[in-house]
């Protein structure tokens, strides 16, 4: 049985370009990511989760023409469909890859409404500080380990007691900001606007880049076991 090829057609060239970007960091994180895909209204929202930071990430593209599914597909081939290179009839064109069984997280995303506006969080050059610190302190904890006590279980509770700590006036874990920046979503831009959103028992840290979104206390994503890898 032939499956149809379903053409997926973004505005411009630089919004495929971004979002294989966006695709190449969770796949570095993990090789056979799932992304949930929700198209309408000319938009696309590519919802990921990279196993390392516990959290959902969410990208979004414009598209151009009629485009109305939800969709959980291979990252892996929705990113190789992609043409980047800005030139000839394909340019910002890909294909829709067929659906796989969905991940649990898939079937537990946040809301579509309903967000406020979170006062209490730091600007970004102040985010950007906190990371570079956390950073530096689990890698000086890391090699003061005795022979006998580096083991990924170790490493893994001292990645628990840094980056869930919270930051700013808010319940937002450190994790998030680092999730936010190592997939491309915290820039280095003195004025970049970032904001906490809540709805509910979710958190949303955006940024014009993209957004990472997690429940907070109680709510569950899975359980924490961050250790550092690229920053």
């Amino acid at each position: 049985m032939t499956v149809p090829v379903r053409p997926l057609r973004f505005a411009d060239a630089r919004e495929a370009a971004d979002l294989a970007a966006f695709l190449g960091r969770l796949l570095h994180y993990d090789r056979a990511a799932a992304v949930r895909l929700q198209a309408g209204g000319g938009a696309l929202a590519v919802f990921g989760r990279p196993p390392s930071f516990e959290v959902l990430a969410i990208r979004t593209a414009r598209l151009s023409g009629d485009h109305d599914f939800d969709v959980t597909v291979s990252a892996g081939e929705l990113l190789e469909s992609l043409d980047t290179d800005g030139d000839g009839d394909s340019a910002g064109a890909g294909v829709l890859p067929a659906a796989v069984t969905g991940p649990p997280w898939a079937g537990m995303l946040p809301p579509r409404g309903g967000w406020r506006e979170r006062a209490g969080l730091p600007g970004p050059l102040d985010l950007r500080t906190r990371l570079t610190d956390a950073v530096a302190e689990f890698r000086s904890r890391d090699a003061a380990l005795p022979e006998d006590r580096r083991t990924r279980a170790e490493r893994d509770l001292i990645g628990r007691d840094i980056w869930s700590r919270t930051v700013g006036e808010t319940e937002l874990p450190l994790r998030a900001v680092h999730a936010a920046q190592s997939l491309g979503f915290l820039r280095q831009a003195p004025d970049l606007p970032v904001a906490l959103l809540t709805a509910g028992s979710w958190l949303r840290l955006r940024t014009p880049f993209g957004s990472i979104a997690l429940r907070g206390a109680g709510g569950g994503l899975g359980t924490l076991a961050v250790t550092v890898g690229t920053v």
